[in-house]
């Protein structure tokens, strides 16, 4: 069973020939059951949810970028931006897009109403700062202000030191949330959220993951976890992960083996090679409760001026290759499970076109925060059709390989941007190979390609109960090969194997206790419309899941399911 990196979910087979794309909601039902009216539990889930916010942000390289860091209050969560690239190409103009900033639109919103928590002058962290907190509150951790020269030493401690740091400053939080009654939060019932941008997100796994750094025990007040372009299996340069005696910089912190170390994940890299995972039993965070945000726009990356694009190469931000910006949960025995969210955005790590400063990746992060419903969606191959001149050549026993790409675009009713983008001239497909096809037995195989959230409070017409949005599902023409050469017979650049989209229409109980509905429609056949239901399918994990058939018909081709998992996100008893 092929399961992209992020683990996998159960495959129910319905016999030869077919196969499933696969959506499942977990517990939604769940969260409606009783005698409370669906707008006091609405109620009481919006306040839970609103959790202090911890940013942290990334990697600042020189000690210039570390003093200009420490010169800016929020560490550049407050920095906009104007343009977005609706398609791959920089040769066109870029559309005008105003986003302000993620503070700007934490705090302005009038749904969460978030503040900043500096006070005549003073950080939470400072001695001269006195008060209380709200839980509506985003707070910085400014990490770098003890290695800057304007207000530290001048020397840069090291990344387990910012986790220990990290440690504090939520203990710090909690204590002054709970210091208001008005909060109405014990310390045993604080929580906070971690949204981290680049090697932010390594700082928040050190001193998730490796309990020796949780110096004030905080660990269990975190409730989810966000990261932007984090390089969470480091960084590679030239094809080449960036060498461990490379301390100058610290640029060390992305070498693999050095990452083992302060994620306390020796064994795992000396077994895999690998620190991209997250242990389930070891009393952290749970990968269920981590998004991770991954950029495909590498052309925009102007680090550097441009030499970081240029030998990190394709199929990345510019600064972190896409595969090594996910992260998957793992078994006590080392085995792939727990599938964490995932999303791509055509952004840059950086810059003007970068992933922190753009409306796609606020919405991605708010709707997780936030939101009412998680869809993780799945894609069920279950048959797949050489060319019949293609297919005499295998008959004949010689060898046969192809690259079958997947694309997935998935977008909310009524707005511009994609919650997720994965095509072929982005670098981001979910891919499957003929070789990989028949290692299987030519059995079905499921991938996960991204999840996305929905909120109710995000709707065009908030009069309207429905949550909608639509997914595009393209598979692209391979290069066949035979005995290690490409068969150009027939072959069209740039086709498609199959290419169509569904709306997905999502209605929830109009009273306590009644079933959801879900609709679809594949658009080739009822544009603009989702009229048929989709049945709903129990999973071990207390989930639903939706299964959705596609099939070319032809030769070459594909079947398989698009499956939908579907799980009420937000409640008033996580």
């Amino acid at each position: 069973m092929l399961t992209d990196r992020d683990g996998q979910a159960p495959f129910e087979s319905t016999g030869p020939g077919t196969a499933k794309v696969r959506v499942i909601a977990t517990g939604w039902a769940s969260a409606l059951q009783g005698k409370r009216e669906i707008a006091e539990v609405e109620g009481m889930k919006r306040d839970a949810v609103l959790h202090p916010i911890v940013y942290v942000r990334g990697y600042a390289m020189s000690r210039g970028e570390i003093d200009e860091t420490t010169a800016d209050p929020f560490c550049g969560f407050n920095i906009g931006s104007t343009v977005f690239r609706a398609t791959a190409s920089r040769t066109g103009p870029p559309r005008k897009y105003v986003f302000a900033s993620p503070v700007v639109r934490l705090t302005s919103d009038p749904n969460l109403g978030y503040s900043d928590v500096f006070t005549s002058g003073h950080d939470i962290m400072d001695d001269e700062w006195e008060g209380a907190l709200p839980r509506k509150s985003i707070v910085i951790y400014r990490y770098y202000d003890s290695a800057s020269t304007l207000l530290g030493s001048g020397v840069t401690p090291s990344i387990a030191e910012f986790g220990k740091g990290l440690s504090r400053l939520i203990a710090r939080i909690r204590d002054l949330v709970c210091r208001d009654p008005g909060n109405k939060v014990t310390p045993e019932q604080f929580r906070c959220y971690l949204v981290a941008h680049s090697m932010g997100g390594l700082v928040c796994r050190s001193f998730l993951q490796n309990v020796d750094l949780d110096e004030a025990g905080t660990r269990k007040c975190v409730d989810k976890f966000f990261t932007y372009a984090t390089p969470h299996n480091g960084i590679e340069v030239g094809g080449t992960n960036v060498p461990a005696w490379l301390a100058a910089d610290d640029i060390r912190n992305f070498n693999r083996e050095y990452m083992a170390e302060y994620l306390k994940l020796t064994d795992v890299f000396e077994k895999t090679k690998r620190v991209d995972v997250i242990r389930e039993s070891d009393g952290s965070l749970s990968p269920e409760r981590m998004f991770c945000l991954i950029g495909t726009d590498r052309s925009d990356y102007e680090a550097a001026a441009g030499l970081s694009r240029t030998f990190v190469g394709h199929g990345s931000d510019g600064l972190v290759r896409i595969e090594n910006a996910s992260l998957c949960g793992i078994t006590s025995a080392g085995v792939e499970a727990t599938p964490v969210a995932k999303a791509f955005v055509y952004r840059s790590h950086s810059g003007s076109f970068g992933i922190v400063n753009s409306e796609e990746s606020y919405q991605n992060l708010t709707r997780f925060l936030f939101g009412d419903i998680r869809v993780d969606i799945w894609v069920d191959v279950e048959e797949i059709r050489l060319p019949e001149d293609v297919q005499k050549e295998a008959d004949k026993g010689r060898a046969i390989d192809a690259l079958y790409q997947l694309e997935i675009l998935a977008s909310p009713r009524g707005k511009l941007w994609y919650l997720t983008r994965r095509i072929a001239e982005e670098d981001s497909v979910a891919c499957l190979t003929h070789g990989e096809w028949m290692k299987g037995g030519q059995k079905p195989q499921s991938l996960y390609v991204s999840s996305v959230f929905l909120d109710n409070d995000a709707r065009v017409d908030p009069n309207r109960r429905s949550l909608a949005y639509s997914m595009t599902l393209g598979v692209r023409v391979p290069d066949y090969e035979v005995e290690r050469r490409i068969w150009l017979n027939e072959h069209y650049e740039g086709g498609y194997l199959f290419r169509d989209s569904v709306v997905i229409e999502i209605f929830p109980p109009a009273d306590a206790g009644a079933p959801w509905t879900v609709m679809s429609d594949w658009q080739s056949g009822n544009p603009g419309k989702a009229t048929k239901p989709l049945e709903a399918t129990p999973t071990t994990e207390g989930r639903l899941a939706f299964s959705l058939p596609f099939d070319n018909g032809k030769k070459p081709g594909m079947r398989g399911r698009v499956r939908f998992v579907a799980a009420e996100w937000n409640s008033w008893n996580r």
